[in-house]
């Protein structure tokens, strides 16, 4: 298991609006862009991008997400205290 994980993700409030935008992210559409337009973290000004990061550093549903992707796959909806995020492995 890697030790430090760069993703990004998309924030948003309902299972819903998660679910349409893994639509969208089937039908073609480039995930820095739907980040920009609709995440409701501030990480979606940068497409969504939140850098590198370790261990211990985000929530456990969140971090057990991120480190199980390989690179360039995109999780399920992960449902956390903060909504629901769709995440992105970069690097």
């Amino acid at each position: 298991m890697p030790q430090k994980v760069h993703c990004a993700h998309i924030l948003v409030k309902t299972e819903q609006e998660a679910k349409e935008i893994l639509e969208r992210l089937k039908k073609g559409a480039k995930f820095a862009n739907i980040a920009r337009e609709v995440s409701l973290c501030p990480s979606g000004k940068r497409g969504g991008d939140l850098g590198t990061f370790g261990r211990g550093k985000m929530v456990k549903e969140f971090e057990t997400a991120a480190f199980t992707l390989k690179k360039g796959e995109t999780s399920p909806i992960v449902k956390t205290k903060f909504g629901n995020h769709i995440i992105k492995r970069l690097e």
